[in-house]
């Protein structure tokens, strides 16, 4: 996985006031935390930032982030968007250490055609949309696919069925249903004039 090298200013001192000055300006006040470091103000240009996470990686994407010359590798993890316009108002940065484990959110793609599933009037629900795993910050997939060809009438995939790369396991219970099938509107029409 590459890396994005994202300036950042830690002239920024703490406060609402400050913060939206930082803002109009455009740019995104936020903090740098993690094991064996103080937390450090700092703000990052918001249009760099954007495209930093802009990748196929997204907000999973490894940063380096030079913060006036001092440099830390980061992901960009607690994000705190404006209620009304969604733009990102504040951002954590936690520290991360490329060899050790760490846990992500990815998107789960639902692939393939569930042909028994169809021709019985049942319809596919996803009940999932993302999945937290925990693997390596270099090892995080961009995505999850769930191949649905051989689902039947009636059944369900869940978390542990849901085939991973090497090196990565997920977080969540792994009784949890990802997908799960039901009666379509035709198969309880026809359920309900059997009886």
């Amino acid at each position: 996985m590459s890396q994005v090298t994202l300036n950042a200013s830690t002239s920024r001192t703490p406060g609402s006031r400050t913060s939206r000055r930082l803002r109009s300006a455009g740019s995104i006040p936020g903090v740098v935390y993690g094991v064996g470091s103080e937390p450090l103000a700092v703000a990052v240009d918001a249009k760099e930032f954007r495209t930093a996470v802009s990748g196929d990686q997204g907000l999973n994407t490894l940063l380096e982030l030079d913060a006036d010359g001092r440099r830390f590798l980061v992901m960009a993890r607690e994000i705190q968007r404006h209620p009304v316009r969604g733009t990102v108002a504040h951002v954590d940065f936690q520290i991360v250490d490329p060899t050790k484990p760490v846990v992500a959110e990815v998107a789960l793609h639902i692939i393939g055609d569930a042909v028994e599933v169809r021709h019985a009037d049942w319809e596919v629900d996803q009940q999932l949309f993302s999945l937290e795993l925990r693997t390596r910050p270099d090892q995080i997939p961009t995505h999850i696919d769930v191949d649905i060809s051989e689902l039947r009438v009636g059944g369900t995939i869940r978390i542990a069925d849901v085939v991973l790369p090497a090196g990565v396991e997920p977080v969540g219970d792994p009784a949890t249903a990802v997908v799960a099938t039901h009666a379509g509107r035709s198969a309880k029409a026809g359920a309900a004039a059997t009886e």
